[in-house]
């Protein structure tokens, strides 16, 4: 193998050995993007749910309360690493419950489907499905005890 060959090796195989880092980014970033949201919204259920009655879902009262309290909820487990696996599906359902209910009728072309932030969203969830929470998190704290 060549001398490049091996450096090229050597610096994948470290990206693989610090693997918690995205992780932890990743979970971060997306605590602070549902902590906020499902705070804000937990706080004006009344609000959400007119939202929800008028894009037509049903019980909205409910959905409204669901929903909130899902973004919430789960925006903290990630903060935490607590189960992310859990929190990442949750949210990543959501997701793709207000990209069909809410998003989608303002969708003409591939390329507005792939401007919303919903889709980012749900592709980092679907990697913290996966991946899971990385080693600087209670999961891992827990896995260890």
């Amino acid at each position: 193998m060549t001398k490049f060959g091996e450096l090229v090796r050597e610096v994948f195989a470290r990206l693989e050995r610090n693997l918690w880092l995205p992780a932890l980014v990743g979970r971060l970033a997306m605590a602070g993007e549902f902590i906020p949201s499902g705070l804000g919204k937990v706080t004006d259920l009344p609000k959400l749910a007119r939202y929800f009655a008028e894009l037509g879902i049903p019980a909205p009262a409910w959905s409204a309360a669901a929903s909130a309290t899902t973004e919430l909820v789960c925006g903290v487990l990630l903060l935490l690493g607590l189960a992310t696996r859990f929190a990442a599906a949750a949210l990543a359902i959501v997701m793709t419950v207000a990209i069909l209910t809410a998003k989608l009728r303002d969708v003409h072309t591939l390329g507005d489907f792939f401007y919303l932030p919903e889709p980012a969203y749900i592709v980092i969830f679907l990697w913290l499905l996966f991946a899971g929470a990385g080693k600087v998190s209670v999961d891992a704290w827990l896995a260890r005890r």
